[in-house]
């Protein structure tokens, strides 16, 4: 997801208040209604951009997200899902004077994501786990098994996701649901309790949720440790400075020292991921020189002069 500018998108600034923020929100939100503005497609997808830019900036954890890491950085590490998780969907529609109704509306209003919906788990029943086998007169339910997809980010800090399961009269049951800090890809979580209903009467079967953690566009993980490569010019590897490394809370300035390797790790203790015991993994930032596409005829001259120095 390429970044937006919310503030814009609003008209306000980080400076605003809450309350500023919201009455923006409310005057573009029925400026551009559907109601108001029958088959005209330009102003739905305003919209949209209005939504997701409120159900940011409205979120106090979400919008020092988007401080921290700034447009670009924000749109690369939160989806759609990740957006719209926790939103209260229904204050918006009482305070607009809408009805929660049928699809086209809530598509228009939010541009999709749907509340409660669980949308990145995918329903597998025909790999559950067999709980019917159960001594006693009354069986237990079958598991299910499902995959639930989390961000890089949501995997490293943890949280609570509410999510849809099958319900065992059809349709679907929210559940809420804790992502334990550290989770790593293939985890399982079990849910007590939501799985198929017993033929006899007996207790439901659980539900396991099987971890898929999205890839991230910056940060990849090995063990506990984080690794990420960051592009310095030349001249720091060689003189030496300063440089300011990525991480999954705010940006760390690091002094290089001259005469460092292309390809060496700054290493960030205590800013990986969670371990076992309370422990922490490393942030390992690789340094990759940048060389310039083009050059200026002075900064030529200098490269020919290093080369003939046999630099």
């Amino acid at each position: 997801m390429s970044g937006k500018d919310y503030y814009a998108i609003l008209g306000v600034d980080k400076t605003s208040k809450p309350d500023q923020i919201k009455k923006a929100y409310h005057q573009l939100a029925m400026k551009y209604h559907p109601d108001h503005n029958q088959g005209d497609k330009g102003a739905e997808d305003r919209l949209k951009d209005i939504n997701e830019a409120y159900a940011v900036l409205s979120n106090p954890e979400k919008k020092k997200q988007y401080d921290t890491f700034g447009a670009e950085g924000f749109g690369r590490r939160f989806s759609q899902e990740d957006i719209f998780r926790g939103f209260d969907f229904q204050s918006i529609f009482d305070d607009l004077g809408v009805h929660m109704g049928g699809g086209g509306v809530f598509d228009s209003l939010f541009g999709g994501a749907r509340p409660g919906r669980g949308g990145n788990v995918h329903v597998n029943w025909g790999g559950g786990f067999p709980g019917g086998n159960q001594a006693g007169p009354a069986p237990r339910g079958r598991d299910a098994t499902l995959e639930l997809r989390i961000g890089f980010y949501e995997s490293i800090i943890g949280g609570e996701r509410v999510v849809s399961v099958p319900a065992p009269t059809g349709g679907w049951e929210q559940v809420s649901v804790k992502i334990p800090a550290g989770i790593t890809s293939g985890k399982k979580l079990r849910v007590r309790g939501k799985g198929q209903a017993s033929p006899a009467g007996g207790p439901r079967g659980d539900v396991y949720l099987r971890i898929q953690v999205e890839s991230d566009p910056v940060f990849r993980r090995e063990g506990d440790n984080i690794l990420c490569e960051l592009k310095v010019p030349v001249t720091v590897l060689v003189l030496g400075g300063t440089v300011e490394v990525p991480t999954l809370k705010e940006p760390k300035r690091v002094k290089v020292k001259a005469g460092t390797a292309a390809g060496s790790n700054l290493r960030l203790k205590g800013l990986g991921a969670p371990g076992i015991n309370g422990s922490k993994g490393d942030l390992f930032a690789r340094l990759m020189p940048v060389v310039p596409e083009k050059l200026t005829k002075t900064v030529k001259e200098l490269f020919e002069k290093l080369k003939k120095e046999g630099v």
